[in-house]
């Protein structure tokens, strides 16, 4: 797996070294790509930081790229650096789900923070990612019975009433209710809801 680092896709090569130094001067590794193609060609799902691109071209332009980015089910945020013609593409971008745009001509600060934000971003989406994986595989670990159960529990039904609808003993609930708490590392149904909201498999997530 790669650092996380900006990537920069520009057709112009004073940019991209202008933008690499910049960064650098910040501590701040970057790779360059002279094309949106270039970049595509490159790109791995693996790869984490952000991508600073230019929306205007030639070949793809950088809408385009950005398409064709989250297509393939790629999450990086991308800041998309604009001429001041391009601002209406630009909010448009933002609508499909860019993280922002600056305009040219920028103040070099004030690019390097909205990079620092989209590499947070980043960081905070995979965190998101790794963890509702990770809740999957604790509730694919529960048999049919234990997940009828667990539906219950959060729907707030107490043992007695799980049991007469499921037509099982209280006992046999509870037995139940203490390997979906194990299986799913949780001390209790507040925490048990807690875990799978946060993670997005709770109200429709």
């Amino acid at each position: 797996m790669t650092e996380p680092c900006p990537h920069i896709v520009d057709d112009d090569e004073a940019i991209r070294d202008g933008l690499q130094w910049l960064f650098k001067t910040r501590r701040l590794a970057s790779s360059t790509w002279p094309s949106a193609e270039a970049f595509l060609d490159a790109v791995q799902p693996d790869w984490q930081g952000c991508v600073v691109m230019d929306i205007r071209m030639g070949g793809m332009n950088g809408l385009a790229c950005f398409d064709a980015l989250r297509a393939r089910g790629n999450t990086l945020p991308v800041v998309f650096i604009t001429g001041h013609g391009d601002v209406p593409m630009a909010v448009s971008a933002l609508k499909k789900g860019a993280f922002d745009f600056i305009e040219k001509p920028f103040n070099g600060s004030d690019l390097v923070e909205v990079v620092m934000r989209a590499m947070a971003a980043d960081r905070l989406e995979r965190a998101r990612i790794l963890e509702r994986a990770a809740v999957s595989e604790k509730l694919a670990s529960l048999t049919n019975r234990e997940r009828e159960v667990m539906d219950l529990i959060l729907a707030g039904h107490y043992n007695k009433v799980i049991g007469d609808k499921l037509n099982i003993s209280m006992r046999t609930v509870e037995v139940h209710r203490s390997k979906i708490f194990d299986k799913t590392g949780v001390r209790s149904a507040v925490e048990l809801a807690q875990l799978l909201k946060q993670s997005g498999h709770l109200d429709g997530g």
